[in-house]
Formats: C-alpha cells, structure tokens, sequence
C-alpha cells in the first residue's frame, strides 16, 4: 500500500512537517504529488537497517484520512462492503483490516486500510487510510455510491506519522503506556506525550510498529518528541519502499492496479470468506471465477543470483527463452545482501523453486521462484 511518484513539473503539496526534513538534510523529491523526502544524510542503506534493528520514524501524512459516518455500525459498514470484499460489518471495536476498492471488472482501484474506534461514542463511524496518488479518486469513488444517512468525511487537518523497527514498541511504551496492550492490527485513541492522537499498531515495512495520526498542529511537536529518542531516526521514502519490498508488500501503481485482481496479486487473504461466497461487491464475478478455475497469472517472488538488481519491466523468461512475465517490483535486499524482486508470471511457471531467468539490458539472470515475505515479518501477533 503506498503511492506513485509525481511529475517533477507539478505544484508540490507539504506536509506539516516539511521545514523538519529540510532541516535534517534530507534530498526532497516529487512523490504523488508531494515534496518528500527520499533519504537523509546517513543515506537509504543505512535508513533500511537502522529500521531492522532500532526504530525508523518516516512521515506518511502524504496518504488520505477520512471518516465515513452514519447513525450505526452496521449502516457504515454495509455501506463500504458494497465496493469492497473485507469484512467490514464483523470488524470488532479497536481493530482494522486490510481491503481493496474494485471496478466493475474486478480490478484493485486502490488498497486501504478501515478501523472501527473503540467504545460507544461514534459507534457509526469508520476511520479509513488510502493512498496518496489514489485519494481524489477513491473520495469520488465512494462519495457517489454511499447510501442516504452515510457520509465520506475527508480529513485535511491531520498528519500521520510511522515508527518502525524492533525498538518501536520500547520507544512509545515511555511516552505511551496503552500502546503496549495492542497487538497487530489494533487501535487506540490515547495521549503521547500528552498530545492526543489514534494509533494503529500496524505499518509497511513487515516490522513491529504504530502508525501515529495526529493533529497537522501538533505534529513538528509529536516528531521532535520521537526523535529525541536516541532509538529513532528519521527514514525516508527510499528505505520504505526496500523495506515494503522485503516484506513482499503490493505497491500500488506496480504491483496492483486497475487491471490486477487480488487473486492475481496473491491477496486472496484480505478478501472475507462469506464475501467469496456470497459476493455483493463489484468484480464478484471475476474474482469468484479465478477463485474456482485459478488466474491467468500470478504474482510471485523472485530471488536471482550475482549482486546486479532487476527493476520494473524487466520480462521474465523460461531458461529456454520464452517470455512469461514482468517484473513489478525489484531491488538490492540490504538484508539478504542479493537482488529479490516481485513479478507476475503465468500460473505453470510460479511454483516455488521453479528456474526462471530475468532480463536486464539484453542479459539473462538466473533467478528462483521464492515464497514472501523475502524476510521474516515481526508483527505482534
């Protein structure tokens, strides 16, 4: 789940704590219609493993928030379950999940995360995170479909912030005491530091962590205060992204699109079983078929030999020359020390251990079908 990156002749959007990066030395780039920032002084190697072994902080206040509001849970829920295929009516107080919005024809529109508050107050309402390069056209998306009595609230006014990292969770317990109680994929609206904020224990990296929406006003405040800690380092979007990439995790604009299922893009977990079954969402048809009959491709993890890295579009070939796929996502793993990437091959060619070879500037390198994630997660289970 993350963005595309901009043009570089657009008018850049800031988020609240632009001037911070700045200040740190970070190299600002175009990124979904945003000046962020893709690494800092100690550089994206050293950002990646620094969030593998203490805690990595990185601003995400790029991605939309949103609440989607009516009288009652249930309402909400049935609302939002009629674009996607999570289960949103069960969705329990003080917990998220992952889900896609689909077209008609069964295509991803975007991944977002949903989560219910806890306790009674605002009982009817949703708290929804979408992707940066996607919000205007998931906020139309679900605007023009809700029913009477529910509504898309969009947030402008709140940054989000992500730690990172084995050390995370030491990191908010000294400013946070709730958030020791969370597991994955549960939430809290509690005080750090005193500044109130919604935390999610979650993230995008496949390590422990939280992710921190805060008041945009309160958030140079909140950002100062995590990396005073001397276990926390600002992280910039390139260590991100190898970081998502060891952990198997879709980019959206990549790795998953308009014209990928979830079937395809190895996402069959998100979708709820009684909505596979019993459908009410667009697509259903699609993703029920490729269910019962498999894809007509799938995406799959690729490890390949020698040090050189092979990037999206790279075709991926049959040792004897035939084409049968593309890489979407590929780089250096600086935890593995070797090359790994993600690609949609056709489904005789995707079984783990099978021998493919990946095409780089005319070159063939060998590589083997792997299971993800490249590198063990470490949520809080």
């Amino acid at each position: 789940m993350a963005a595309d990156a901009g043009s570089n002749d657009e008018v850049l959007n800031a988020t609240p704590l632009h001037a911070q990066h700045v200040a740190l030395g970070a190299r600002m780039v175009p990124f979904a219609g945003y000046d962020m920032p893709v690494q800092y002084r100690d550089g994206i190697i050293a950002e990646h493993n620094w969030t593998r072994e203490n805690a990595g902080l990185f601003d995400v206040s790029h991605m939309g928030q949103a609440w989607l509001a009516g009288f009652e849970h249930e309402t909400v829920a049935q609302a939002l379950e009629a674009f996607c295929a999570t289960d949103v009516i069960g969705l329990e107080k003080g917990r998220q999940r992952y889900g896609q919005l689909f077209t008609t024809g069964g295509g991803i529109i975007d991944d977002f995360m949903v989560g219910r508050p806890r306790g009674n107050v605002g009982d009817g309402r949703l708290f929804l995170i979408v992707n940066a390069g996607r919000k205007a056209v998931d906020y139309a998306h679900i605007a023009r479909r809700l029913p009477p009595g529910v509504h898309l609230v969009v947030i402008e006014d709140r940054a989000l912030l992500a730690l990172q990292g084995p050390k995370a969770a030491g990191v908010m317990a000294r400013i946070c005491a709730p958030v020791v109680e969370l597991s994955f994929m549960q939430t809290v609206d509690a005080e750090v530091g005193g500044i109130p904020c919604h935390i999610s224990r979650s993230g995008y990296t496949g390590e422990d962590g939280f992710e921190i929406s805060v008041a945009a006003d309160e958030a140079v405040e909140l950002w100062n205060m995590l990396l005073a800690d001397e276990r926390v380092k600002p992280i910039g979007l390139g260590a991100r992204d190898s970081l998502r990439l060891e952990a198997g995790l879709c980019l959206y604009g990549h790795d998953i699109d308009e014209t990928t299922s979830p079937v395809e893009a190895a996402l069959t977990w998100s979708l709820a079983k009684r909505r596979r079954t019993n459908g009410g969402f667009p697509g259903f048809e699609r993703i029920r078929r490729e269910l019962a009959e498999g894809p007509s491709r799938k995406r799959v993890g690729l490890l390949l030999d020698g040090r050189q890295p092979a990037r999206e579009g790279a075709e991926v070939a049959t040792k004897d020359g035939g084409i049968v796929g593309k890489v979407t996502s590929g780089g250096f793993s600086p935890t593995l020390q070797r090359p790994i990437a993600m690609a949609y091959v056709a489904p005789a060619h995707a079984a783990q251990g099978t021998q493919l070879d990946i095409i780089v500037r005319g070159k063939p390198l060998s590589a083997v079908v792997t299971p993800m994630p490249f590198v063990p997660n470490r949520y809080k289970r």
